[in-house]
């Protein structure tokens, strides 16, 4: 008999794998409008079938914790069920062995606290709130709410310009979208159960560059009614565009030489062109959207006095103020911030980085455009410092991935210490603290603690500080607008209510520094609630026939992704990296989408909303 053996999957195993790699694409491809409670029990169930059974919070807490949850969806739990659950699930995080039992508990933890209102409707009423409605991933993940199944199928059909029309409905902004949108609506796509998500925002690229100028739809007739709009980004020019359409009469205020705020500001040319941007602020306003520029609100013109000409304002500054960390030697000659940086490239000045040794402090997107363009700035050599790894980057994974073929040398885990300076106060080195990952907090995070070795020197003769932006509130807390400590404006979190006698906010001056396309739906938000506010209701429709799906079979086919230029090549320039579909990609890939709002669930429900 052979001492050892080659050990080969059983056919019991081969089915228990699969049905778990089938689990893990359907929980990939949940929509947002499943009962979070019933998620929460059956991931409680698989875990408990998983653990090893050696330890008591595993063996028994989470059967313990599964039928207190289920108590909750059968209508049986009390207020103190909901105590109880909380206080289980912490036990378990505390004492478990093993990352079964403590993963699991998290989850029920994080669940409470995001779903609370979940939980006592279910307590409650006896059902779930059903504040998750929308039967469409996509649509749901979009936070603008724009209608992605009824524009990739017009994409298909070689509707171009109605599909430019449909997306403008709800984003006034489907070029820049294409270009730089992180694209959530791609997370939870249920073709994640047949292969990988549909490439949502390559096709829109797609769309957007096959017509020219796409006419908007008619302008309501004139109510007399006049609106201020502080801040030209994507929030402003957002509600703008829409108040435009309904018929007020709209001025936007800006503080920059140009519209687009971060849109021209903050993101580098390679990324997206300065004409694709320009042709987005040019339709907003074609339909008479009036623009001062140069005009700081509180320095140039009072916010009193815009209050007094105007019947009201909407607030849609952006966070373009950068952050300080506070370090020994952060103001040394040659340290400057991303926000600086990348400004100055909006406006055309290019700095000369040639033979420079430059050092990137962040893990971000916008750290990532700061390596990126140092580089194409002609940097001898490019450092980025980041104090966890490179997993945990909030950038997204293509751009990290960009970078490091450009040439940008990543560091992770080495946390800043302080920054060395030479006699006459030019930065020379960054000296850092080596990590190491200890243990996950909010937001299942993981906290980088001190390792025991010793520091490094990194040198430098440029350190690019990319932690964050503030946001610029000077000029708004003497005219009654509450601020909060992180200087941000106090405003009701769906903006239905205006922080003053009729004056509303919206964007990062609310919540902080966010994406574009979060932007864009506050101030879509602000719009509509703006306009009620006057004591209208007036309704933004596309008037556009999205076609009916064949009954076609949909086999797993790959997603077509979008190429980018040759490393060596687009790195010695600003041209857009990034390459387009052809036209018989397009039709492939928008031919994947599988209709969530004409089929199943979506059709029970009505997965469309035709305007709002």
């Amino acid at each position: 008999m052979s001492r050892l053996l080659i050990r080969t999957p059983s056919q019991t195993q081969a089915v228990v794998d699969n049905l778990y790699n089938n689990m893990e694409h359907r929980i990939a491809a949940s929509p947002p409008g499943l009962c979070p409670v019933d998620m929460a029990v059956n991931f409680l169930t698989l875990c408990h079938a998983q653990s090893c059974g050696k330890c008591t919070p595993c063996r028994v807490g989470l059967g313990h914790l599964t039928k207190l949850l289920r108590m909750v969806l059968d209508g049986e739990a009390t207020m103190d069920t909901l105590e109880l659950i909380q206080r289980t699930a912490q036990a378990i995080v505390d004492s478990a062995d093993c990352a079964i039992g403590t993963n699991a508990a998290r989850l029920v933890l994080a669940g409470m606290e995001g779903f609370h209102d979940d939980y006592i409707s279910h307590i409650q009423d006896h059902h779930c709130i059903g504040s998750l409605q929308n039967p469409v991933p996509c649509v749901a993940l979009c936070p603008a709410g724009v209608d992605i199944p009824g524009y990739i199928s017009l994409i298909q059909a070689g509707r171009y310009e109605d599909a430019v029309k449909l997306i403008r409905k709800d984003n006034p902004f489907p070029i820049a979208c294409a270009y730089i949108c992180e694209h959530p609506c791609e997370a939870r796509c249920r073709r994640n159960m047949v292969d990988d998500p549909i490439n949502i925002r390559g096709l829109k690229k797609f769309a957007v560059n096959q017509v020219k100028d796409v006419p908007n739809p008619p302008v309501a007739p004139a109510t007399g009614k006049k609106i201020a709009v502080i801040g030209g980004g994507p929030g402003g020019l957002s509600a703008a565009y829409y108040l435009a359409l309904m018929g007020h009469e709209v001025t936007v205020y800006e503080a920059h030489k140009k519209l687009g705020g971060m849109l021209r500001y903050g993101i580098p040319n390679y990324r997206f062109p300065r004409e694709q941007l320009d042709r987005d602020i040019e339709n907003i306003l074609s339909i008479g959207v009036k623009v001062h520029t140069g005009v700081k609100v509180g320095r140039d013109i009072s916010f009193e006095q815009l209050r007094a000409e105007n019947d009201c304002l909407y607030i849609a500054i952006g966070a373009q103020t950068d952050k300080k960390t506070g370090m020994e030697g952060e103001n040394s000659n040659g340290v400057i911030s991303a926000v600086e940086m990348l400004g100055n490239i909006g406006d055309d000045a290019m700095p000369d980085f040639t033979g420079k040794r430059v050092v990137v402090i962040g893990g971000g997107n916008v750290a990532m455009d700061v390596t990126r363009s140092a580089i194409r700035l002609g940097a001898e050599k490019v450092s980025c410092v980041y104090r966890r790894r490179q997993s945990d980057m909030t950038a997204l994974k293509e751009e990290v991935e960009g970078a490091l073929a450009e040439g940008v040398e990543l560091l992770t885990l080495q946390s800043p210490v302080r920054i060395e300076s030479d006699a006459d106060g030019n930065a020379v080195a960054l000296w850092t603290q080596p990590q190491v990952i200890g243990e996950y907090g909010a937001g299942f995070r993981p906290r980088p603690k001190k390792a025991d070795l010793p520091e490094n020197r990194i040198e430098a003769d440029l350190i690019v500080l990319a932690i964050g932006q503030g946001v610029e509130t000077t000029g708004f807390e003497q005219s009654g607008i509450t601020i909060h400590r992180g200087g941000t404006i106090e405003a009701h979190e769906d903006s239905k209510l205006p922080v003053g006698e009729g004056i509303f906010a919206g964007g990062d001056c609310v919540t902080g520094p966010a994406t574009a396309i979060r932007a864009i739906a506050a101030g879509k938000v602000a719009a509509a609630n703006i306009d009620e506010y006057l004591g209208f209701k007036h309704v933004i429709s596309a008037d556009v026939d999205v076609p009916i799906p064949q009954f076609n079979n949909k086999p797993p086919h790959g997603r077509i992704n979008l190429q980018e230029r040759e490393a060596s090549e687009r790195k010695k320039d600003f041209k857009c990296i990034e390459c387009e579909m052809t036209c018989q990609e397009a039709k492939i890939e928008s031919g994947r989408c599988l209709r969530c709002d004409y089929y199943g669930y979506g059709n029970f429900r009505g997965g469309r909303k035709e305007e709002w």
